[in-house]
């Protein structure tokens, strides 16, 4: 740990941050927004991997992650699977519940070393599940203006030019400070705008944000050789759910295979409440294949999963451009054909158009 730290640019980083601050207040999306904060915070400090955490009430969430050695090892989905655990709850020992709730910068050379008395630890049983060795490590509030925590940023592994871990310079602690800063306004600003585009039952975006949304990918189809497709999802007989459980089984139903859609689904997938028991998932860069690949994955684990109620399933319409559609009014109503079919056919199951 005793090798040398690149050299900083000072001047030139704070200009890169200012153009960065802009970037970030600009964009709307959550999560390409939590995206992008790791990435330029990486990019500034060289670090190896980093995760970023948002605070809800007295627990830390795992945001994102992004770790290059792991995902040259495990996989993109096995890097996520080891690495975005249970929430972390801050009144356990940890890095990122102290920072989390002092506001403190923990900049350590070695988190191996760190002396028993101090009120933080780092959790070894995370490298251990990883087989990943988290030494240097830089963690950072994302503290908004009001002095309020939204989240906390943790960047692990500084890395010389010959890919060595080094320490992260004392300098990065005042520069990444101000990416923080920067970031929990953006964040702010995002999760506001989410209120309105957020269906508040599922939490997945609703109608408004969906329909400016495949409006604005069917514009660039001429200037873009990528393939879009558009997945419909009708539950199965869902009046029977309210009508013999009550309404708040058919709702905890409906948040449930939100959450699945979720967890199931790349993190760029638009994932939509359409309106009742009918759900939009719009795939960007994706073929029609890949789309009824994709539906059948989701109506099998529909079909197994244990809901509260009881078994579920649904049906399932896709359509893709350039096959079936060259506008989002020709996107929709082929899909909505395929979801028909489906329906006609027995329900269960996956059409195409």
């Amino acid at each position: 740990m005793g090798l040398m730290s690149r050299p900083i640019d000072l001047s030139r980083a704070y200009e890169d941050l200012v153009k960065i601050g802009i970037a970030l207040t600009s964009e709307r999306d959550l999560g390409t927004l939590l995206e992008r904060i790791l990435v330029e915070a990486r990019r500034f400090t060289h670090a190896d991997a980093g995760t970023l955490f948002l605070r809800e009430g007295d627990q830390l969430i795992f945001a994102i992650v992004q770790n290059e050695t792991m995902v040259r090892e495990v996989g993109e989905e096995g890097m996520k699977g080891l690495l975005q655990a249970q929430p972390l709850p801050l009144n356990e020992l940890s890095l990122a519940g102290h920072v989390a709730l002092t506001g403190d910068i923990l900049n350590l050379h070695d988190s191996y070393s760190v002396p028993p008395d101090r009120p933080y630890a780092h959790d070894r049983s995370v490298d251990a599940r990883t087989r990943y060795r988290t030494e240097s490590i830089l963690v950072v509030p994302l503290q908004d203006p009001s002095g309020k925590i939204l989240g906390v940023l943790e960047l692990i592994n500084a890395l010389d030019a010959q890919g060595r871990v080094i320490p992260f310079d004392t300098e990065y602690e005042g520069l990444v400070r101000s990416l923080a800063d920067q970031a929990a306004v953006a964040i702010r600003n995002a999760r506001l705008e989410d209120l309105s585009l957020k269906d508040s039952l599922t939490d997945v975006y609703n109608r408004r944000y969906f329909m400016a949304r495949i409006e604005e990918e069917t514009r660039r189809l001429p200037r873009s050789a990528e393939p879009l497709a558009l997945v419909l999802i009708d539950l199965d007989h869902f009046k029977s759910i309210n009508d013999e459980h009550g309404h708040p089984a058919g709702d905890e139903a409906l948040k449930e295979v939100a959450r699945l859609l979720l967890r199931h689904s790349r993190d760029f997938t638009v994932v939509t409440r359409y309106g009742g028991d009918e759900f939009a998932v719009l795939l960007v860069n994706t073929t029609k294949a890949g789309a009824v690949d994709y539906a059948e994955r989701i109506r099998v684990l529909l079909a197994q999963h244990p809901f509260g109620h009881g078994a579920t399933t649904a049906s399932f319409g896709v359509a893709a451009t350039p096959d079936d559609a060259t506008s989002a009014k020709e996107l929709i109503a082929g899909a909505d054909q395929a979801l028909y079919e489906a329906k006609r056919l027995g329900r269960n199951r996956v059409a195409a158009r």
